[in-house]
């Protein structure tokens, strides 16, 4: 099998981010016409217990398995990785049938009691077979993560959402005659139908790809592989309790580090409803400045995370089998590689939404009044961009625990200051905000001190000025430009001249001071023919 070097393989995990992220407005904005709001919510009411329940299983599975088959084949052990895969597919699987059990069996009871919406059990009932489904396709990514070949991934998750996408509008079309909560249920049977249509390619790609080791090993590699796995040898073959039990050791703590962000986010959004409450605020703006933050100007700073993520995804199973070489050189190379390109990567954006936050707002919404939220979220958005790699780095590195602990001082932090700052009616929702600001940092700089505690890594401050400087340019052109250089009297066109103007100028200062390399261009498929 392929395996691509840890460049190659976050590359192609940001090309099948930027296509899901691209393939996931065209639900959000069609869905919403054939629906309407009232069945959207129906929808969405039922999908968060899908996400924890999903937590519960799969959390921190995937990532055990990618760092635990990096380390089996950084020691040239196949079967061991396969042995691997066959104990983390058995307790996924599991854990899968129990789950969905519980849910077929408590669904009437939370559509009732807990959601005291009875119509939302159509769209429960829907949610169900995907838990299972979900379980068994997130074991195999993880599988192929940790013999470093993203394909796989990349090439399931961008088929699953196109499946999921055309059933999705499809199926809630065709029961929307029957009402909407069978709209809203079709619509959720359409995701699990994307579910199944990504469990199906990679599995595919799995047997294909056995299928060729198979043909390209040696015989006298296999002979060789056959004297070391019999039971005589007592390395060669472990029983599956050992890996069973180092699956959870590694995988408890990192679920539990996801469930604290969930939870945390469920008590964000109703304390801080409450809390502008208790500012004065009618429920209902209450509500709409909330929905503002966390439906506008949270996705906007996200919006380049889809690096990040493909950074810790590629960082796990590249540190992880270094860590097993004990090579601590290539441990300090791949985290300083990607700490600068979250960095240097993610800051061009921080400055455009800092920048020009009311034209994007309004291209974007139609609404400017969200802009100063944004603007004043967007500077520190570069804590969030460096946040994940620090944490797939503490993950990697049997760590999982400590990155727990900072996760949950963060989120005690913020809903403490959620609930002294947003209720006072000089604050109001920008104290929610200053909250989260205060998450974000805490939680990037503890991770920090770990990572940095942990490998003795030698923090390149260098790289860090150099690239404020660029941004403080760069900001200062892309105001120039917008406001002195007027080239038409459409906004977007406007927005999109200065952008490209930024952002070009950005790129150049990153060259001369040495934040971006030819070396790294070199590493661009296409880029790399012209040099």
């Amino acid at each position: 099998m392929r395996k691509q070097s840890f460049i190659q393989g976050t590359l192609i995990l940001l090309a099948a981010g930027i296509i899901n992220r691209m393939l996931g407005f065209i639900p959000r904005i069609a869905l919403p016409r054939i629906i309407g709001a009232e069945g959207v919510g129906l929808y969405q009411l039922a999908y968060p217990f899908f996400i924890v329940l999903v937590t519960v299983i799969t959390g921190g599975l995937p990532l055990a398995i990618a760092k635990m088959v990096a380390e089996a084949e950084g020691e040239n052990r196949p079967e061991k990785s396969r042995q691997i895969l066959r104990t983390g597919l058995t307790l996924s699987v599991g854990l899968g049938i129990f789950f969905t059990i519980v849910a077929l069996v408590s669904a009437s009871w939370v559509s009732n009691v807990i959601l005291t919406d009875h119509r939302v059990y159509y769209t429960f009932i829907a949610m169900i077979p995907m838990i299972g489904i979900v379980a068994v396709s997130a074991i195999y990514r993880g599988y192929f993560q940790g013999r470093q070949n993203m394909i796989p991934s990349a090439l399931s998750s961008v088929f699953e959402s196109i499946v999921r996408i055309f059933f999705m509008l499809w199926f809630s079309w065709l029961l929307l005659p029957k009402g909407i909560a069978f709209a809203a249920a079709g619509a959720m049977l359409g995701v699990t139908v994307g579910e199944i249509g990504g469990m199906l390619a990679i599995l595919w790609q799995y047997y294909v790809i056995t299928k060729k080791d198979k043909k390209t090993t040696p015989i006298l590699e296999q002979k060789t592989v056959e004297k070391e796995v019999i039971p005589s040898d007592p390395d060669a073959v472990q029983s599956t309790s050992p890996i069973l039990w180092r699956l959870l050791g590694v995988s408890i703590p990192v679920t539990a580090s996801r469930l604290v962000g969930s939870f945390s986010y469920l008590l964000e959004s109703i304390i801080t409803v409450r809390s502008l409450a208790l500012a004065g605020i009618a429920t209902a703006a209450a509500t709409a400045q909330y929905g503002s933050l966390q439906g506008m100007v949270i996705p906007l700073l996200l919006l380049p995370g889809a690096l990040t993520s493909s950074l810790a995804v590629s960082l796990v199973p590249s540190l992880s089998e270094a860590a097993a070489r004990k090579d601590l050189p290539t441990i300090h190379k791949r985290m300083h590689q990607a700490l600068r390109l979250a960095l240097v990567t993610g800051a061009p954006f921080a400055v455009l939404m800092y920048v020009l936050a009311v034209p994007l707002c309004n291209l974007l919404y139609g609404n400017p009044d969200t802009a100063p939220m944004l603007k004043l979220m967007a500077p520190f958005a570069l804590f969030i961009y460096v946040q994940a790699p620090l944490q797939a780095a503490l993950q990697a590195m049997d760590r999982p625990g400590r990155a727990l602990i900072n996760t949950l001082i963060g989120a005690v932090v913020k809903i403490i200051l959620i609930v002294i700052l947003a209720s006072q009616p000089e604050y109001g929702i920008y104290g929610a905000i200053i909250a989260i600001i205060v998450n974000s940092v805490l939680v990037t700089l503890l991770h920090g001190y770990s990572v940095v505690s942990l490998i003795s890594l030698s923090l390149r401050i260098t790289d860090t000025i150099k690239t404020l400087c660029a941004m403080i340019i760069m900001g200062a052109g892309v105001r120039y430009v917008y406001i002195s250089i007027p080239i038409s009297e459409a906004q977007w066109i406007q927005f999109l001249f200065a952008s490209a103007i930024g952002m070009a100028l950005y790129f150049g200062l990153s060259l001369l001071a040495g934040l971006i390399s030819l070396r790294d261009l070199d590493r661009l498929p296409f880029i790399k023919r012209w040099l």
